[in-house]
């Protein structure tokens, strides 16, 4: 029974309702200039970060190099009490990934890893009556683990588990939504003692040669490219019970839970990095437009854009820099054809994309390609040098 855990649950209970520390807040300085006032960007526990430097140690790989280059440092991986900003746990992640060179490495960490890290949120899903039970508690609670999700679930024909970013830019990321999903599916199949598979995940990222490795794990095929990051299962898996139910603790806990969550309330980012996440599966469609981005945050068009223009925002500026920034993500990906890049920022044509991106940077894509492989070779060098 989970009750019998309660003594050592005691110190993750108390660190959550707690606030943990931030050391050296990361404060976005993005529209600054613009709207006259500093954002404090979400944080997290950081357990997937802490996951990631354990591969980096065991694999021999320099961590100061991959750690200053994601504003971290060696003193915030080492103590558990100190919490990390999502925006620097995406960046690390996706620099371990490059580093350890296993494009799947977000799925890795959460593979076989012990989700009793999580602390006091898996403790209380866990202690549930049903799954549904348990995935509301996520639902409600996720802030505390990490404050840049926000988790929704829904039943309609199916029961579908939802996740967003807010706070955080969602195109500059794989390897954090990815273990996010496969914490999520290992959590329902290991509370309910059965293996059960979604019929189907959907992610926002597109789709690399490795990623038949998750479907197999899944067991379901993954949308890739998809408009929202989410995992659909039958209606019935709701209902299941979960094999360590136990309500006395259960209620203990809630009271804990709420208790964090009134020190560490989730909030939405800023307007433009909203904008920016919803812009982004849009592009590839043809459909970045002011209209089809105010129906999707559930706004009208006239409101979104008396919003933007009090912030001195304009969509149009928005959408190119994303557009440039997209571009520049994906051109440091070699095996990425410079066709493919310009559909997924939204152009029809080679042609239109490279003029499009010479007008952004002043370099046609195939130089910045050359510059950005150049820079991360050397790099890489570096780390293993032990710079």
């Amino acid at each position: 029974m989970l009750f019998a855990a309660t003594d050592l649950l005691m110190p993750a209970v108390v660190g959550s309702v707690v606030p943990m520390r931030r050391a050296s807040p990361n404060l976005s300085m993005r529209n600054g200039a613009k709207s006259g006032h500093r954002d404090l960007q979400p944080d997290a526990m950081g357990v997937a970060t802490r996951l990631a430097a354990g591969r980096l140690r065991e694999a021999g790989i320099v961590l100061k190099p991959l750690l200053r280059s994601a504003g971290l440092s060696a003193i915030q991986i080492d103590n558990e009490d100190v919490r990390i900003d999502v925006a620097s746990q995406i960046r690390f992640l996706e620099l371990a990934a490059k580093a350890l060179n296993d494009p799947v490495l977000g799925f890795r960490l959460t593979h076989d890893a012990d989700l009793r890290r999580v602390g006091l949120l898996y403790y209380v899903a866990a202690s549930s009556e049903t799954l549904g039970d348990a995935l509301e508690r996520a639902q409600r609670f996720s802030s505390i683990v990490n404050a840049g999700v926000v988790l929704k679930c829904f039943e309609a024909r199916n029961f579908t588990i939802s996740l967003r970013y807010a706070g955080v830019a969602r195109h500059s990321d794989r390897q954090q939504m990815e273990c996010l999903v496969t914490t999520l599916i290992r959590f329902c199949r290991d509370s309910t003692n059965r293996r059960l598979n979604p019929i189907a995940v959907h992610f926002v990222h597109r789709r690399l040669p490795q990623s038949s490795e998750i479907e197999k794990f899944f067991g379901c095929r993954i949308e890739f490219a998809a408009n929202t990051d989410r995992i659909i299962f039958d209606k019935k898996a709701k209902q299941l019970r979960l094999v360590a139910a136990d309500p006395h603790l259960n209620e203990m806990l809630l009271h804990y839970c709420e208790q964090a969550l009134a020190y560490r309330r989730s909030r939405e980012g800023p307007l433009q990095i909203t904008i920016e996440n919803a812009i982004t599966p849009l592009l590839p469609h043809g459909k970045a437009q002011l209209g089809a981005v105010a129906q999707m945050l559930g706004v009208s068009s006239r409101t979104l854009a008396r919003r933007l223009a009090a912030e001195g925002l304009s969509f149009g500026e928005i959408l190119s820099q994303l557009r440039s920034d997209l571009a520049t993500h994906y051109l440091s990906d070699p095996n990425l054809p410079i066709s493919e890049i310009a559909w997924l920022v939204g152009y029809q044509g080679v042609s239109a994309f490279s003029h499009g991106y010479k007008r952004w940077t002043g370099m046609s894509p195939k130089k910045m390609r050359g510059k950005l492989l150049a820079s991360i070779s050397g790099a890489s060098a570096r780390v293993r040098a032990g710079d």
